[in-house]
């Protein structure tokens, strides 16, 4: 009704392009405006001067030979400044955009390993952006903002490249455990040395305290029975130990059976034996 009493309303973010019998005469900002059509005046066309996003996507190989999709998000808009340029001098603006997408991408990308395409995502972007700036300046579009929001390599290079990372943290959990053994091994070897150094001196001990009983039994048994010599004194506190270890021997529940030669010339044997074994280690 408003085009057939000649007037039109240009919405917010949109600007109209007004032809005079077919040739561009102006662009209509947001609004009403007034369009004779008696005179020759027409409707061409709205503008959106909105941001808008293209995604595209663009298979391509890295420098090892990885085929990858490489999926950009591109942000433009048309200027107002140069509404006319944008309306006119492209057809389709996004099959332009995506042109130019391919061509860096495909230039850039085969310049780099798989690992570096992931590391330099946002070279590979600031490259497009750069491409794209300058072509799309002259059909009036502004680039706003380029990203490189995923890099997809095949199913099996995903697969192959987890496994690589898998291996290399259970290769580094093998050596931290190896390390752990390493040190539980030394502390325990450690545990074992200061324990044999300790029970050591404790035998040493336990031999110097028989020892200095056995001499003060001499001495007082000697001082205190006239007539007796030391070597009384020894054997009967042999004789006395013997039957002590037998009387403990025959006590024992878990004791093996010991065939010994018993008597009193036994007794003496092994006195004599125990005294002889006891002067060879002191002149030692």
């Amino acid at each position: 009704m408003g085009q057939a009493l000649g007037c039109i309303q240009v919405d917010q973010s949109t600007v109209a392009v007004k032809e005079t019998f077919g040739k561009f005469n102006e662009v209509l900002e947001p609004g009403c405006h007034c369009l004779p059509w008696c005179l020759g005046s027409q409707l061409a066309g709205h503008l959106s001067l909105r941001v808008q996003q293209l995604d595209v996507r663009c298979e391509t190989k890295t420098k090892d030979n990885v085929f990858v999709n490489v999926v950009a998000s591109i942000q433009y808009r048309a200027l107002a400044e140069k509404a006319a340029d944008a309306f006119y001098k492209l057809s389709n603006t996004r099959a332009q955009i995506q042109a130019y997408v391919f061509d860096v991408i495909r230039a850039s990308v085969p310049k780099l390993d798989l690992d570096s395409a992931f590391e330099q995502k946002n070279e590979i972007a600031k490259a497009v952006e750069d491409e794209l700036e300058k072509a799309m300046s002259h059909y009036g579009f502004e680039i706003v903002q380029t990203l490189i929001v995923d890099i997809e390599p095949d199913e099996h290079v995903k697969r192959a490249m987890n496994e690589i990372n898998a291996a290399a943290r259970l290769r580094v959990a093998a050596n931290e455990k190896a390390e752990a053994e390493k040190i539980l091994q030394i502390k325990r070897a450690e545990g074992d040395a200061e324990s044999k150094y300790l029970a050591g001196l404790g035998i040493a001990r336990q031999r110097q305290a028989i020892v200095d009983g056995l001499r003060d039994s001499v001495l007082a048994f000697s001082e205190n029975v006239p007539g007796t010599t030391s070597k009384d004194v020894m054997d009967m506190v042999l004789v006395t130990q013997y039957f002590d270890t037998m009387k403990e021997i025959g006590a024992s529940s878990k004791s093996n059976s010991v065939f010994i030669p018993h008597g009193p010339g036994a007794v003496r044997d092994i006195a004599t034996q125990i005294r002889d074994g006891l002067l060879q280690a002191n002149s030692t």
